[in-house]
């Protein structure tokens, strides 16, 4: 099997956006599981390192190339960028067996013609690598982060604007750090049998980091999660710290009964059917597809105090009008807190798409609110990092739908809260408002996780209250 070539076939997808780059990389290393593991560890790195650094790399190929990218053929532009992403990125892999196998799989897939093309452009830069030019800093700011970071440049305008150029900055290296995958353990598991599973993790192979906010999450920063001791067994899941934030800050009782509006694929469900041990979770979403991935979690977890139906959450279901002590509403969002996990998210979100959910995620909240009983908790949360779907929400469900604010003091982690501070303080040197048009009391109610700053992906997460 050649690796490269199936690197290129997984780009041509993906630029034709047939499907996402996790589940397409699942879907690919399934079906080669036959592979050698440093041969899947080649694919993976190649496939998710020219996804990330795609428009730096265009960047450098339009610096050298006669053609610009976007009018090459798109095999010649997928093969050309991710062998440009091996000579810069890849120290392991000679310079000249990259030129020469760019050279083979082109003759290989019907472009004879273009060999010297692509053979002449990856060895100009192979020898100018250490030279290759970014956009001037001084004259072109927004640009210049845009192609050192490779992210579109209305989200390096949209979160100067938020958060100043410093926060902007940390924020596009923390998305570009390796995101490991996160490991949620039953939240009631104790010390001796949360240390014996551990043990048998690592002696499986496993490098094993635990969370710095949460007790029971663990970083995987060596393995497959899905081979090790225990995650058939339903003794682990796989879930980012902050999903399992949204959850804590719900403060659970045993007894309650929980909606969780939009589950799939039912991380934060299973987490709160294992605080509501003698309650029940009611686990929701729109499609049957979303709910077969969910129940299928939900299953091998062997949690047994969940249900689990379609619906459509723009739709209040009259039958549970005023029945949960909790409903949790982790909506549809822009994603963009999680594109170091979800490299392809960045070329496929558009400002006004953006913007235009916010109207989806009023109708889901407006939809929800009905269902908590008097004095019982709403949690909003999103994986994005964009004030419209997040602080903008605050205000709308406080001012217009009427729930209380409620601190998440004394709930969430110190030591995030602390973050959040030290976050605060950079805006007001910046000169930039925290909560831009919240009160004191709206601000204590939510956060903004930020990668660069905290041990987590880009979420959002507030908490209310429906007045008795």
């Amino acid at each position: 099997m050649n690796t490269r070539e199936l690197v290129l076939d997984m780009l041509l997808s993906l630029e034709r956006e047939e499907d996402y780059s996790h589940r397409l990389m699942k879907a690919v290393l399934d079906k080669y599981d036959y592979l050698d593991s440093r041969d899947k560890a080649f694919v993976k790195r190649v496939t998710e390192g020219t996804l990330e650094r795609q428009l730096e790399l265009d960047y450098y190929l339009d610096s050298r190339s006669s053609l610009s990218v976007r009018k090459m053929r798109p095999l010649i532009r997928c093969l050309l960028r991710m062998s440009v992403y091996q000579l810069l990125y890849m120290d392991s892999v000679p310079d000249s067996a990259v030129c020469n196998e760019a050279c083979k799989l082109a003759a290989k897939r019907g472009f004879r013609n273009l060999k010297g093309f692509v053979n002449g452009l990856l060895r100009t830069i192979s020898k100018e690598k250490e030279n290759l030019p970014l956009p001037d800093e001084e004259k072109e700011p927004v640009k210049f982060l845009s192609v050192k970071y490779s992210m579109p440049e209305w989200l390096v305008e949209l979160w100067q604007d938020e958060y100043g150029r410093e926060i902007t900055e940390t924020i596009l290296k923390g998305l570009m750090e390796i995101h490991p995958v996160s490991l949620r353990l039953p939240s009631g598991l104790s010390d001796e049998h949360r240390n014996v599973l551990l043990s048998r993790m690592e002696s499986a192979g496993a490098k094993l980091t635990v969370s710095r906010y949460l007790p029971y999450v663990y970083l995987l920063t060596r393995g497959e999660f899905s081979s090790l001791p225990g995650f058939e067994e339903g003794l682990c899941t796989v879930q980012d710290v902050s999903s399992a934030l949204a959850v804590e800050a719900a403060e659970i009782g045993e007894t309650d009964f929980v909606i969780d509006v939009c589950a799939a694929p039912g991380g934060k469900s299973i987490l709160a059917a294992e605080k509501a041990r003698a309650g029940k979770v009611l686990a929701r979403d729109i499609s049957e597809e979303k709910i077969c991935r969910t129940e299928e979690n939900i299953s091998r977890m062997k949690a047994e105090n969940i249900e689990t139906e379609v619906h459509d959450g723009t739709l209040t279901d009259e039958e549970l009008v005023g029945k949960a002590d909790v409903v949790l509403l982790d909506v549809p969002c822009s994603g963009l807190g999680v594109m170091g996990k979800k490299r392809d998210i960045k070329y496929r979100v558009t400002r006004e798409r953006a913007e235009g959910l916010t109207e989806l995620q009023k109708r889901i909240v407006r939809a929800s609110v009905p269902y908590v009983k008097p004095g019982g908790t709403l949690v909003y949360s999103t994986c994005t990092i964009h004030r419209q779907e997040n602080e903008d929400m605050v205000r709308f469900i406080t001012e217009v739908l009427g729930l209380e604010p409620v601190s998440l003091t004394g709930v969430l982690p110190k030591s995030l809260l602390g973050e959040k501070k030290h976050l605060q303080n950079i805006l007001c040197r910046a000169g930039k408002e925290c909560g831009i048009g919240l009160t004191d009391a709206q601000r204590e109610a939510c956060i903004q996780l930020l990668p660069g700053y905290m041990e987590a992906d880009g979420f959002f997460i507030a908490r209310f209250r429906r007045k008795k």
